[in-house]
């Protein structure tokens, strides 16, 4: 069994034995803004955490608003920084041949030909938008199509090319990434003509301090729970991409064990629906967070990666309303991206790439963003610890510890490892055996449902609905509670066992008296009570029903 979990975690981190030297603290610049104390904070904790050095920890005198002109983002902080990082010798600009090509010459520019530091982290109190400059013109854009002469941008996006500023690049319009897609980390290298920029950020100094925590916290015990998808399920060929993008990504994590569910209905994923445990979360398109992310209470786990492809989810990342970023992170997410201005779709982070090079290719958090985006100088925001590496401790690291110390999270790697099997072609048989055999099931609500799962996919109701009903003995999630409610009331009514399926649904509202599909579930209630002869309570649901359909009325 052991032998078994060991090679589940060299397949869940395949790559890991050919990395390029991953970096610490030393690899890292901070900056922050000297008018809003708490950004300073912020800075401090993030050096203790990850060992920044005193001397690459910068503070500049900025706006304290999320939007920056694009002179006061020039003269206070893009040209400075630049100049205090040649004259701090952690990096070295210098003249390099630049080939010909077929429609330019070969000719001599200035750009880092030497650099110690890799990454730029910003911290709460930084600007995060830059703000139009309208009736600019510059040479060499007049090619350009109209939508694509705009010049606001996001500062992160900006400072990436900051490497290459004596070029002077042009404002308007997107830039190629040379780094778009690297499987190899150096390529991720400001010599190569990028530096990874993300930001500790949030609707709150504690949100933002806390990002680096749950990161930490992850590396440590491992990045552990369930992936859900929701796509558009459209062939429109102006969105096609971006459900492509997605599906790309829910491979990926499919392949490499994790549960992993794909919502094909066009809407957004529902209030009802009961997301539980989550590790990863990528979805669209709505404006503002929604559907269960809108809830009181996510449940996020440590480490975890939540993004909602949408033009504007982060036009602002001080809410924990509007838009997404903001949101998503007060809820419990380690790790997010996001769009602070129109990107059009093409512009925004290929969520494929991101999700193959964080979990697969193992690289960081910033090493993976970076090499999602096709293009910098644009849109988008980068928000949470950018060493952050998943894939932190070896496959048989992870395994001992969580053996030693007996944790909770060790069915995890349990049911990752049946996860894997299934995905990847392996008979059912075995895996059902393995689940019943191992004593971890009999006290863990994870692996008892997904041995319910599969006795359900091995045409054996019965047996799954006793697995169902044993699960919702050991303490499950409140989430997971509520799934398996759902699940045991569908299947008790789908074998006519009506009475059962009819106190399952009690349960559920007694549990749940807020549950946010409550119509859905009496309407499940009133047939099964007419047909048990209760008269009181089919008088009691019809009320309801027609209570909570005039409610939802516009």
């Amino acid at each position: 069994m052991k032998r078994a979990l060991s090679t589940l975690g060299i397949l869940a981190c395949a790559g890991a034995a050919n990395l390029f030297a991953a970096g610490g603290g030393d690899e890292v610049i901070i900056v922050y803004n000297t008018a809003m104390p708490e950004s300073r904070q912020v800075a401090t904790y993030y050096a203790e955490k990850r060992q920044v050095p005193e001397s690459q920890i910068f503070g500049f005198s900025l706006t304290t608003n999320e939007d920056i002109s694009r002179a006061e983002f020039r003269d206070s902080l893009q040209r400075p920084l630049a100049k205090i990082l040649e004259a701090r010798g952690l990096w070295h600009v210098g003249p390099r041949r630049v080939p010909a090509t077929a429609s330019r010459a070969s000719f001599e520019a200035q750009v880092v030909v030497h650099s110690r530091i890799r990454y730029a982290l910003l911290c709460y109190g930084v600007p995060l938008r830059i703000e139009q400059v309208f009736n600019l013109k510059e040479e060499g854009t007049e090619k350009f199509r109209p939508e694509m002469l705009r010049n606001e941008a996001a500062v992160d996006s900006e400072l990436v090319m900051l490497p290459l500023l004596q070029q002077n690049p042009p404002l308007a319009g997107p830039l190629r990434n040379p780094a778009f897609a690297a499987t190899n980390e150096a390529a991720l290298h400001p010599t190569n003509g990028v530096l990874m920029v993300a930001r500790l950020d949030g609707p709150s100094v504690a949100i933002a301090r806390g990002l680096v925590d749950k990161a930490l916290h992850a590396e440590k015990y491992g990045l552990w729970g369930r992936a859900y998808f929701d796509l558009r399920n459209t062939t429109e060929p102006g969105y096609k991409l971006g459900d492509d993008w997605i599906r790309g990504a829910s491979e990926v994590c499919k392949h490499l064990g994790f549960e992993t569910v794909v919502d094909e209905n066009p809407g957004t994923i529902p209030a009802g629906f009961p997301l539980s445990q989550i590790a990863i979360y990528i979805g669209w398109y709505a404006e503002d967070a929604c559907g269960p992310f809108a809830q009181p209470e996510v449940e996020f786990m440590p480490g975890a990666f939540a993004y909602h492809l949408h033009s504007f989810s982060a036009a602002t990342v001080r809410s924990t309303t509007r838009r997404w970023v903001g949101p998503l992170l007060a809820k419990g997410a380690t790790i997010t991206m996001g769009c602070v201005w129109e990107p059009y779709l093409s512009g925004t982070p290929d969520v494929a790439v991101f999700t193959a090079r964080l979990l697969y290719n193992n690289f960081t958090f910033g090493e993976a963003a970076c090499a999602s985006q096709s293009v910098l100088s644009w849109q988008t925001t980068v928000v949470g610890d950018p060493l952050y590496r998943p894939c932190a401790k070896t496959p048989e690291q992870l395994q001992q510890d969580l053996v030693a110390r007996g944790s909770e999270l060790l069915p995890w790697a349990y049911l990752r490892l049946v996860d894997m099997n299934l995905a990847n072609g392996k008979p059912m048989a075995p895996a059902v055996t393995f689940l019943e055999e191992l004593p971890d099931t009999k006290r863990s609500a994870v692996l008892t449902e997904k041995l319910g799962d599969l006795y359900e996919a091995q045409g054996k109701p019965s047996s799954a609905i006793v697995a169902y009903t044993r699960a919702l003995a050991l303490a499950p999630s409140p989430q997971q509670r509520l799934r398996l409610r759902l699940t045991l009331g569908e299947k008790l009514a789908g074998l006519d066992r009506g009475a059962e399926a009819y106190g399952d649904y009690q349960e559920l509202l007694r549990e749940f008296p807020d549950y946010p599909d409550k119509l859905a579930i009496v309407q499940k209630l009133l047939p099964l009570a007419r047909k048990l002869n209760k008269a009181a309570d089919v008088e009691k649901y019809e009320g309801q029903i027609k209570q909570i359909t005039a409610s939802n009325k516009p």
